[in-house]
C-alpha cells in the first residue's frame, strides 16, 4: 500500500510547511461528502495518531489513516496551476467516477 506525490506537489507542500514553521508532513484522507460520495481532505500533521501509515516520497511525509488508505491506496497527488486557479489533483486508481468539478469521487 502506498501514496505518492509528484515533484511539483512535494515542493508546494515543503514550502507550505516551511512558511508554517512546524509540521512533519501532510495528512491525506477521505470523508463522505460531495456530489459523488467521497472527497479528499488535506491537513498539516504535527503529530502522528495511532495507526497512521507514513509514506515518504520526494522528501515529503504523507500521512494516511488506515480507513482512508483503503480508498486511496495507489493514489498519486499532484499540484496543478491553471490560469489563476491552483490546487491539488489526485490520480486515484480506485475511483470509479468523479464529479464534474473534481472535488469528489466514488469507489
Amino acid at each position: 500500500m502506498a501514496i505518492s506525490i509528484t515533484e511539483t506537489a512535494a515542493k508546494h507542500v515543503a514550502e507550505q510547511l516551511a512558511n508554517r514553521g512546524k509540521g512533519i508532513g501532510i495528512r491525506v484522507g477521505v470523508t463522505t461528502t460531495g456530489c459523488s460520495g467521497m472527497a479528499y481532505v488535506l491537513e498539516f500533521v504535527d503529530k502522528l495518531d495511532v495507526g497512521d501509515q507514513v509514506f515518504e516520497d520526494q522528501g515529503v511525509k504523507i500521512v494516511v489513516d488506515p480507513k482512508s488508505l483503503l480508498y486511496i491506496d495507489g493514489t498519486e497527488m499532484d499540484f496543478v496551476k491553471q490560469g489563476v486557479n491552483e490546487g491539488f489533483e489526485f490520480k486515484n486508481p480506485n475511483a470509479k467516477a468523479e464529479c464534474g468539478c473534481g472535488e469528489s469521487f466514488s469507489i
